[in-house]
């Protein structure tokens, strides 16, 4: 681990490479020879028995090597996470708008996973469960590995209570409160979801909570746990979630990111609640933010 970010592991396949530098500059095409020499130089890439590698080292099928993975010009996200609770097992955290879960894309440091490991020191902290990077909320980490896989069936089996908040048009009909299921699937577009006809293998409870006039606010208990239900279902309903960039339409690409950070998603994953598989005690957490 190195400023919360754990080692990229690899093994090396059969081939005639002649260098690792030959190998490396083939395996990941997008990173360059100047960037592989200088990690290579400073020992940051190194085999299992902790052996640095270096550029003109004999390429060796079957190695086991370990390097850091760099983002170049990676987005700084300017809104701090909130601690809210851990014990021996289990760390809550309230993540704000725009900061991803964990590592994947453009986003490696600025992650929630890899803060809290720098912050905290906990090498083995991993999320038991995520939401959109445009979300914010409930996120659940394990801390301890032996236990994980006790708090991850919970989610599996459906036996956590996760309570939604969203700000969206004022629904005129139908009559809320409501449960709307639908069948989804994944979008041409991978980074979309997409509502067909068929049966349904969504569900989502609808319930109103306030009125502002032409915009409400909206309770969200969902069922199931498709990628993008909530925003799929509201949009699909005609009252789109305010400052949804997916839905219904699309306004940006796959290989862009929203970073006008005066318009977050109105979506917030408000509560959750469970039975503590490996203490037995009720547990429920509410987010600090507010909509």
């Amino acid at each position: 681990m190195r400023d919360g970010v754990g080692a990229s592991t690899l093994w090396l396949p059969e081939g005639a490479w002649p260098t690792m530098l030959a190998f490396l500059l083939e395996r990941f095409p997008d990173v360059s020879a100047e960037t592989w020499q200088r990690r290579m130089a400073s020992d940051e890439v190194r085999d299992a028995n902790g052996r640095c590698l270096h550029a003109d080292t004999h390429y060796a099928a079957g190695l086991h090597i370990y390097y850091y993975r760099e983002i170049d010009n990676e987005p700084h996200v300017p809104f701090q996470q909130r601690i809210l609770f851990q014990d021996e097992h289990l760390l809550v955290a309230d993540k704000p708008h725009f900061l991803p879960v964990a590592p994947s894309g453009r986003f490696l440091h600025e992650t929630l996973l890899v803060r809290l490991r720098r912050d905290t020191g906990l090498e083995d902290l991993a999320p038991i469960h995520r939401i959109d990077r445009e979300t914010a909320g409930i996120v659940l980490f394990a801390k301890n590995p032996e236990t994980r896989g006790r708090y991850a069936s919970l989610f599996q089996k459906r036996l956590v209570s996760k309570v939604y908040e969203a700000l969206a048009p004022t629904l005129k009909s139908p009559v809320l409160p409501l449960s709307y299921r639908s069948r989804l699937i994944e979008d041409e577009l991978f980074f979309r979801t997409q509502e067909v006809a068929g049966e349904a293998n969504s569900e989502t409870h609808i319930a109103l909570l306030e009125t502002r006039g032409e915009i409400s606010r909206y309770e969200l208990r969902p069922v199931s746990g498709k990628k993008h239900q909530l925003r799929v279902h509201l949009a699909s309903l005609g009252i789109p979630i305010l400052n949804d960039a997916l839905y219904p339409s699309v306004r940006y690409g796959a290989d862009e990111i929203s970073e006008d950070y005066s318009q977050p998603l109105q979506l917030l994953a408000k509560s959750i609640a469970f039975t503590d598989p490996v203490t037995g005690a009720e547990r429920h957490f509410s987010s600090q933010f507010q909509l």
